[in-house]
């Protein structure tokens, strides 16, 4: 099919106007990349601090990798102590741990709360003398938010197993502080891992519940930093970490949806699927790419009381919330909607036709890799509604990059479709 609308349009939008970029210094992507570890590592540093996954530490291709740095000469420290959400307390304890082997590099080997995990105790070994500057909780309490870091931190090898958070290539790591009621995260370039070796193969042996999930929240990624607003950045200051929908975005975000459209039923239903396996690590690459600069919306925002409330993993959330965000967001971002159908492989026709089917076409994907249908489905309370939007409401730094207000009624509107399964009532 050729669709006219599957590149990005430029009508005079603030977002077909700029461009900013953030990434690794070097990205290694293919079957087999995970051979460039030892050599990539080897030159950032002699000392190396391996963050791994518990179940993934004794799996041949990991122990191939520890075997290689071993022979390039690199002095290696393994970690396997990765606990899923990433408490805050594990991440301090890490750092603790780890820093009588004085690492110089730090590869991350795993998926999301693996890779976060890697950069967050990168930051913390490499705080000046004198300690954090934090309020005296914990140590990574003074790096909550955005730009806070302030100075370099060791170079991270970043290694992902799972097709989805993108971390590989992102300047965020997220942890769950039981002080705060909502997952925090630290946002600041100096996350942004020096490589990413993205190697579709280390993908294979992912249950199909987490490639779903995972994969889902990589279409996500997309979906919203192209549907992100369009502003001005003031050049002359310091730039936010997430400036809304821009060129460099808008081609990485596209480009990922159109390899990821229909790869993500097929790897969930056939985890075997090769193609269906590269497909993801590339979107989910794509994915990282994008929202690191252009930012994510709604739906994130949403998920995290959801998320605390129920328990579940964050691409549930994120999933089954894209397609009422969407539907919300749909006048002010019909056009590229319709783009984002021509990604998907559906439309052809009327604009606002093409823009339906594509929030149809998530829908139904989420249906295929077995989301639960309704946020009632997810064990959430009516109750709880009105708590969920003032809670995602405070998420300033992703409300802000909705394409129109989050007022409180269009959250709990949003809620309230989500929660009975019913889009219509957005349209």
């Amino acid at each position: 099919m050729n669709h006219p609308s599957t590149t990005p349009t430029h009508r005079g939008h603030i977002g077909d106007a700029i461009g900013v970029l953030r990434a690794p210094d070097a990205v290694h992507f293919g079957r087999g990349a995970r051979a460039s570890l030892a050599p990539a590592v080897a030159r950032l540093g002699s000392r190396a601090l391996v963050v791994v996954d518990p179940f993934l530490a004794g799996t041949p291709e990991f122990i191939e990798a520890v075997a290689a740095l071993d022979a390039a000469g690199v002095r290696v420290h393994v970690h396997r102590e990765v606990v899923p959400e990433l408490p805050v307390e594990s991440v301090v304890a890490a750092a603790e741990a780890a820093r009588s082997a004085e690492p110089d590099v730090v590869v991350a080997w795993g998926g999301g709360s693996a890779l976060d995990l890697g950069k967050l105790v990168a930051l913390l070994l490499s705080e000046p003398a004198g300690g954090s500057r934090g309020d005296g909780a914990h140590p990574l309490a003074a790096y909550y938010g955005e730009n806070r870091v302030g100075f370099p931190v060791l170079p991270i090898v970043a290694v992902p197993t799972t097709a989805g958070t993108g971390s590989e290539a992102t300047p965020v790591a997220v942890v769950s502080d039981p002080d705060r009621e909502l997952k925090v995260g630290v946002s600041d370039a100096a996350l942004i891992p020096r490589v990413a070796i993205v190697d579709p193969d280390l993908t294979t042996g992912a249950p199909a519940g987490v490639t779903a999930a995972s994969g889902i929240d990589a279409i996500v990624h997309c979906a919203e930093s192209y549907t992100a607003v369009d502003r001005q950045p003031a050049w002359d200051a310091q730039l936010p970490m997430f400036v809304g929908r821009n060129r460099f975005s808008s081609l990485l975000a596209l480009d990922g949806l159109r390899a990821m459209g229909d790869a993500l039923p097929r790897a969930v239903a056939d985890g075997t699927d090769a193609e269906a396996r590269e497909r993801m690590a590339w979107g989910s690459l794509l994915g990282g790419l994008a929202f690191g600069s252009g930012g994510t919306h709604l739906s994130h925002a949403l998920q995290y009381p959801i998320g605390a409330l129920t328990h579940t993993p964050h691409g549930v959330g994120t999933g089954l919330m894209l397609p009422y965000v969407l539907q919300a967001c749909f006048e002010q971002t019909v056009e590229r909607l319709a783009e984002i159908g021509g990604a998907l492989g559906v439309g052809g026709g009327a604009v606002r036709d093409d823009a339906q089917a594509a929030i149809d076409r998530l829908a139904a994907i989420t249906t295929e890799i077995g989301l639960p249908a309704s946020l009632a489905d997810l064990g959430v309370e009516r109750a709880w509604l009105p708590r969920i939007a003032e809670l995602a409401g405070g998420v300033t730094r992703l409300v802000a990059l909705a394409s129109r207000e989050a007022t409180p009624d269009l959250l709990e509107r949003i809620l309230d479709a989500a929660f009975d399964g019913d889009r219509s009532r957005l349209a």
